[in-house]
């Protein structure tokens, strides 16, 4: 298995040796003694000193004027403190000592000559807060991070992967007045990791929310590394996904993202990069910013990135960012590429060529496939959310009344548009690196799951759903592999969905003949008692809440608001036309399903918007495609929030 993966460029060789920079009046035996007369500017023939400036995207500008010499080592004080320390773009200045340096992996201890109480020391730009705080890389908890930095008294330590050509040591004070110092520094190199005997090899996944791996609470968004791993055969290699929303490529390094899964591969792993739709955030002169001028894209492929993905002898592989869809698309207007002004896909194809990497255009293949799906499908299947999908939320609160943001996201999307884009990028890898071929499943190109009504058109409304329901095997296709969406839901059929999919007994007998929506309302209300004696999270914890700054698990590279959008029904029952109408034999449980929005009014609603409906409709038959979202929105609700949301997750 080790002979699949056939490294770019042969492996750096490192001196196992521990090299220590020594700044106290009184050197320990072997180390270079850096304190001289006149403070030590950085020279690339000596290989270390001072500098005015780190080497960070964008550079950070330090003092190097007001270093003074004492005996512990060289100290600096600075009068004043940002008043925004700690959040994306401040800078206390203090001082910046750069090394000479390979790529390559090192373990480096810093010795300050002040208390950590008081002290900050970074890495070659990385963000320090997010290194010494406990972080899982991914939504569901399943890869926290292995390389925190550990800090004791005046002694820091972390094992980082360098690309460029030198490690910048950054220290910086805390505190207004109090001195801040250098007094040792070592740097040992760590090789590259041989895969044991007999151990699968790995194709890693790095992106963003297009590629992250989502929680049942954030359903139905759904990013494509979510399923590239059930494209391949589990027996002949490993997919571990290190994307989350967010990210790009400045700050996928900044908070030692990048740097712990290389120290995590083995050498002959594969690692697929995809980024470029954060990176055009405008904020790229922050200093933790996540978006990036053309310029600085190519520096952090050509500088950070490549060479110390190399030197772990690692096989990268570029993967351009799909195109976002436009939410306001109208019919027959042609689907064209978004990224029209910072050029990324282009950028990268052209460095790919350029510097040796195999590139996977998946934002060409993108912008066909859109083009060839057509506007009603391709809406359906990007988070086009209306009241009653599902009970999950976003950033911005709950997606249970529409989505919250009132906006259709064409950014993001759904499932069955993450499947579709994990082949596109299987596809094109195939045909750039052939060795991966032997390690898909035989079948990676099938998709059951769909039916041949349900990809176009009106019919398409609902296709997330449908797919998803085929998949985990409550509904059914016909002879004819159709799914008949307009047709009406038949009592007993739905009866049995439900109860297979809960894992319960509805409780409403029925009888054959269509559904109508009263009866749907009472089977929801019976198999919710039966499977829940308290309220799902989704009620309550997610209820118009979202994480704010100093809370446990704030996520600084994500956008959230102040207060997010509530789960419950936007009207009473009471402010419905037609509640009145309902049979009373349904009365009771008909309501009772309304207020605890298992069933929501399907008149005047619309996605993208966040808005109920007034009339309740008992008496209607409900379609196959609506007998569908409300079978999804159950399963969702049925499901561990936190849990990953994984095609696995079957009955």
């Amino acid at each position: 298995m080790r002979s699949l993966f056939i490294l770019a460029a042969s492996l750096l060789a490192l001196s196992a040796h521990a090299q220590t920079y020594d700044f106290s009046a009184r050197p320990s035996a072997g180390a270079i003694a850096v304190q001289h007369d006149t403070l030590p500017r950085y020279d690339a023939a000596t290989g270390y000193g001072f500098v005015n400036q780190t080497g960070a995207l964008p550079a950070r500008p330090v003092h190097t004027d007001t270093i003074r010499r004492e005996a512990a080592g060289y100290v600096i004080t600075e009068a004043a403190i940002d008043p925004d320390t700690g959040k994306d773009h401040y800078n206390n200045y203090g001082m910046a000592f750069r090394i000479k340096a390979a790529p390559g992996a090192y373990a480096i201890t810093v010795r300050t000559t002040s208390d950590a109480a008081d002290t900050s020391v970074a890495i070659s730009g990385m963000q320090t807060s997010r290194l010494l705080a406990p972080v899982f890389w991914d939504a569901a908890s399943l890869l926290p991070n292995k390389t925190p930095m550990n800090v004791q008294g005046h002694d820091w330590s972390y094992r980082y992967v360098n690309g460029r050509d030198y490690i910048d040591i950054e220290v910086e004070p805390k505190k207004a007045g109090v001195p801040v110092g250098l007094s040792q520094i070592t740097l040992t190199p760590i090789g590259p990791r041989q895969r044991p005997a007999g151990a699968l090899p790995a194709i890693y996944t790095l992106g963003d929310s297009t590629v992250k791996s989502y929680t049942f609470d954030e359903a139905p968004m759904s990013g494509w590394g979510q399923v590239f791993d059930h494209l391949f055969d589990p027996a002949k290699v490993r997919v571990l996904n290190y994307s989350m929303g967010g990210r790009s490529f400045r700050n996928a390094y900044a908070e030692g993202r990048l740097n712990d899964l290389l120290l995590a591969a083995n050498a002959g792993d594969m690692l697929l990069i995809q980024f470029g739709h954060n990176d055009e955030s405008l904020d790229e002169n922050r200093r933790y910013g996540r978006g990036a001028t053309e310029a600085m894209y190519e520096e952090m492929i050509r500088k950070v990135y490549l060479p110390a993905i190399r030197a772990r002898g690692v096989l990268p592989v570029f993967v351009t960012p799909m195109s976002r869809v436009n939410g306001a698309q109208k019919p027959g207007q042609p689907y064209i590429n978004s990224f029209d002004k910072r050029r990324f896909p282009e950028l990268m194809k052209k460095l790919g060529a350029e510097l040796g990497v195999p590139v996977v255009d998946l934002n060409a293949r993108s912008i066909a496939y859109y083009n060839a799906t057509g506007s009603a499908s391709i809406t359906a299947m990007v988070m086009s959310v209306e009241a009653g999908e599902t009970p999950g939320k976003t950033n911005d609160g709950s997606y249970a009344n529409g989505h919250p943001a009132n906006k259709i996201d064409g950014t993001h999307f759904k499932e069955s548009l993450s499947k579709q884009y994990a082949r596109m990028v299987v596809a094109g890898l195939t045909e750039v690196m052939p060795q991966v071929a032997p390690l898909l499943r035989k079948d990676w190109a099938a998709m059951p799951e769909i039916a041949a009504d349900i990809t176009d058109g009106d019919n398409a409304y609902y296709r997330n759903q449908i797919e998803k329901l085929l998949q985990l095997g409550v509904l059914h296709k016909d002879a004819q592999g159709l799914f008949h969406p307009q047709a009406a839901m038949q009592a007993s059929e739905f009866a049995a969905a439900l109860a297979k999919l809960m894992r319960v007994q509805t409780g409403v007998v029925a009888t054959d003949g269509p559904l109508t929506r009263e009866v749907m309302g009472a089977m929801l209300l019976d198999a919710y008692h039966a499977k829940f004696a308290s309220k799902p999270a989704y009620m309550t914890d997610y209820n118009g809440k979202t994480i704010l700054p100093g809370s446990a698990g704030y996520d600084p590279n994500l956008d959230s608001g102040a207060q997010g959008a509530m789960y419950y029904p936007l009207l009473r029952w009471e402010q419905l036309q037609d509640g009145a109408s309902v049979s009373p034999a349904y009365a009771a449980k008909l309501r009772d399903a309304y207020e605890l929005g298992l069933i929501r009014s399907e008149n005047g609603i619309e996605r993208g918007r966040m808005v109920n409906g007034r009339l309740i409709e008992p008496h209607a038959q409900v379609t196959r495609a609506k007998a569908a979202k409300a079978l999804y929105f159950m399963w969702v609700l049925a499901q561990p929030p936190k849990n990953e949301n994984d095609l696995s997750a079957a009955l």
